[in-house]
């Protein structure tokens, strides 16, 4: 079995509190057509360099039935800038168009194999994943970005076209996991493409 989700499984649910002290799961965004739930940090700065890039994307889309669902699940014994204090703090900040959850226990890092901050999973209206992987190519760079793949699957997606790439490597910091190393990673955590 994959470590991350496959293309076509099922999101899984969760059930986590966002930086507005809120709890929310999976069925809190039935009306919503397509979720973008993606895996994100403070500190990272393959995050920090993209963040606008992303945040573009998520204003582009918005009134076309697209909700971005952010979720941090680094140790904040790794890096203390990963608390869910300095969630707040830089939601109150930056005014993202997401909803920034706290994956507190890693578990649902886990349960969608997530590998990097940023690693982004597109759902659609069933909640079948249709595509995973980076946002764009170059998100610690953005003056080098030549690929926005997230755009142009959710493109794709809203026009009733086939996925073009529906699978791409996430490009970023490995998520911090709890009592490890900050550069350990899941021995079964694995490049989605070869």
């Amino acid at each position: 079995m994959s470590f991350t989700l496959q293309i076509g499984d099922q999101a899984p649910d969760f059930e986590l509190v966002a930086t507005d002290r809120r709890t929310y799961s999976l069925s809190d965004f039935n009306d919503v057509d397509t979720l973008v739930i993606f895996f994100t940090c403070n500190h990272c700065p393959y995050v920090i360099n993209s963040d606008e890039i992303t945040r573009q994307t998520a204003n582009k889309f918005s009134d076309k039935g697209v909700k971005f669902i952010g979720v941090n699940s680094n140790s904040k014994h790794t890096y203390a800038q990963d608390s869910f204090d300095a969630m707040v703090k830089r939601m109150e900040e930056h005014n993202f168009p997401w909803l920034y959850l706290h994956d507190d226990s890693q578990g649902i890092a886990r349960e969608y194999g997530a590998l990097r901050t940023p690693h982004f999973y597109v759902f659609d209206k069933d909640r079948k994943l249709i595509y995973t992987g980076r946002g764009v190519d170059n998100p610690r760079n953005p003056e080098n970005v030549t690929v926005n793949d997230l755009e142009r699957v959710l493109d794709e997606h809203i026009n009733n076209r086939k996925i073009s790439v529906p699978l791409t490597n996430p490009i970023g910091c490995n998520v911090k996991w709890e009592g490890k190393d900050k550069h350990w990673m899941p021995p079964e955590a694995c490049d989605l493409v070869y």
